[in-house]
């Protein structure tokens, strides 16, 4: 087997990094200590469970928004601009407390392979608790599949969609129960019980999927609207609905 794969516990889940490519053991393990080093220091950044983190110093009134690093700048910046394209159902003081994570997993996954992928390696799947993206092929000729866990089944898959270059992220009631709140209402939304956004962009699409989900049923008209960016959603009631270009992996 060439390549190399590693998981570590950090930013309160596990991450996977598995790299496909055919490169020296040194070259492999020197990408992986800097995907996870990125890892770490995004979660320095931006956990709601450090008291000494920047977004928490931030909430608590600790640090001004100037004091803070760019890259913080940059992400709140983005969540703004997601709260407007989504009617404000994307809303990082939906708990009464700043906690832009809604974004920033898939946005962390999403930067960590861009990285990999500008210092050469091509092929290769991230994995962050679910939020997926992949690049390349797992082995030549065979692309990457990713299964999407059925919301009311664990050890089943709702779908399993393939792919060379594409992003995966889903919000749901897998661990935590109807925990997205309703911005509007302040309580969870109960409508989608799993809504998967496949797309190019991982961090849009775990914002999106966040929204959706806190938008309930008439989330699933809004998806519709998406440009480039296909969903899986199962109800409250248990109805499955999928867009036409999910790129589903053969049987």
């Amino acid at each position: 087997m060439t390549g190399l794969r590693r998981v570590e516990q950090v930013m309160g889940t596990a991450i996977s990094v598995q790299i496909a490519d055919p490169l020296p053991r040194r070259d492999l393990d020197l990408l992986m200590d800097e995907a996870f080093a990125w890892f770490h220091d995004v979660d320095r950044r931006f956990s709601t469970y450090l008291n000494d983190s920047e977004i928490t110093l931030l909430d608590r009134g600790e640090r001004t928004l100037a004091d803070c690093s760019a890259t913080l700048r940059d992400v709140l910046d983005t969540c703004e601009t997601l709260a407007r394209s989504t009617d404000g159902y994307f809303d990082v003081y939906a708990t009464g407390r700043l906690d832009p994570s809604g974004y920033v997993k898939g946005w962390a996954v999403q930067r960590a392979s861009d990285r990999l992928l500008a210092a050469g390696a091509a092929n290769h799947c991230l994995n962050a608790g679910g939020d997926v993206r992949v690049r390349g092929r797992e082995t030549p000729g065979v692309a990457w599949r990713v299964g999407i866990r059925h919301p009311f089944e664990a050890d089943k898959l709702a779908w399993v969609v393939t792919g060379t270059d594409l992003g995966v992220a889903t919000s749901g009631t897998y661990e935590r129960g109807f925990h997205v709140l309703d911005p509007r209402c302040g309580r969870a939304a109960r409508g989608l019980c799993s809504v998967s956004l496949v797309g190019p962009d991982l961090g849009l699409a775990d914002a999106y999927a966040t929204a959706a989900v806190a938008m309930g049923l008439p989330g699933l008209s809004w998806l519709a609207t998406l440009d480039g960016y296909e969903a899986a959603v199962v109800t409250a009631a248990r109805a499955a609905y999928r867009s036409d270009g999910l790129p589903l992996a053969p049987p």
